[in-house]
């Protein structure tokens, strides 16, 4: 399986619908990839490094990803759609609106805050994350907002709120904490993350109607 880098609108589809599951070869190269990244940060991570941890032929990831910036980019689309589904797991069946929010908000910081490449890659190599921030970041966004808007919609399904701002806003003040950590808000504990969000972030929802 080719991955090839996407433009942003088709990285959604993408993101959204899902992409055929790897074969066990493809899936054993992108872990080794991963393990490699996670550790040795992106620049310092050659193919043949990924090949030795994998056990395999540099030929034989070159035939499946062409270059490393492919792989790459496979790795954090499968990443991605891990988180995604976290917080699609996370949201769905909440009984309210509030709850999505919270629970939304809470799921997609801890998982972007404990992703092994994630905080191997701002500590180390801070602009490359910026820079995949560029290339796939606004697709990824969007991909998640969805998500979250579908299940704040479902909430409330007459309330005609502009949910997609209100799930956009979420996912902007979590990767803010992300990119800029300490400060008044750090928010380090999940108590504290969880309470935050609910005292603050829930207020862009309209009160509930009464039923």
């Amino acid at each position: 399986m080719t991955t090839d880098a996407s433009a942003p609108a088709e990285l959604v589809d993408r993101l959204l619908a899902g992409a055929p599951d790897a074969d066990d070869l493809d899936a054993r190269i992108m872990d080794a990839a991963l393990a490699e990244f996670s550790a040795y940060g992106l620049r310092r991570v050659s193919v043949e490094d990924v090949a030795k941890r994998a056990r395999v032929a540099r030929t034989t990831i070159y035939r499946r990803f062409t270059n490393k910036e492919q792989l790459l980019q496979a790795v954090i689309l499968r990443e991605v759609r891990r988180f995604l589904s976290g917080i699609a797991e996370a949201t769905e069946g909440l009984p309210t609106a509030e709850d999505a929010v919270v629970e939304g908000f809470v799921t997609g910081l801890r998982g972007a805050r404990t992703h092994p490449l994630v905080t191997r890659v701002l500590q180390s190599e801070p602009e490359a994350f910026v820079a995949q921030l560029g290339m796939n970041g606004g697709a990824v966004l969007l991909a998640a907002r969805d998500i979250l808007a579908d299940r704040l919609r479902r909430a409330r399904p007459d309330s005609g709120e502009d949910v997609e701002t209100v799930a956009e806003v979420l996912l902007r003040v979590a990767l803010s904490l992300l990119l800029v950590p300490g400060g008044g808000l750090a928010l380090e504990d999940e108590d504290d993350i969880r309470a935050f969000a609910r005292e603050h972030l829930t207020r862009m929802l309209r009160p509930a109607r009464p039923r």
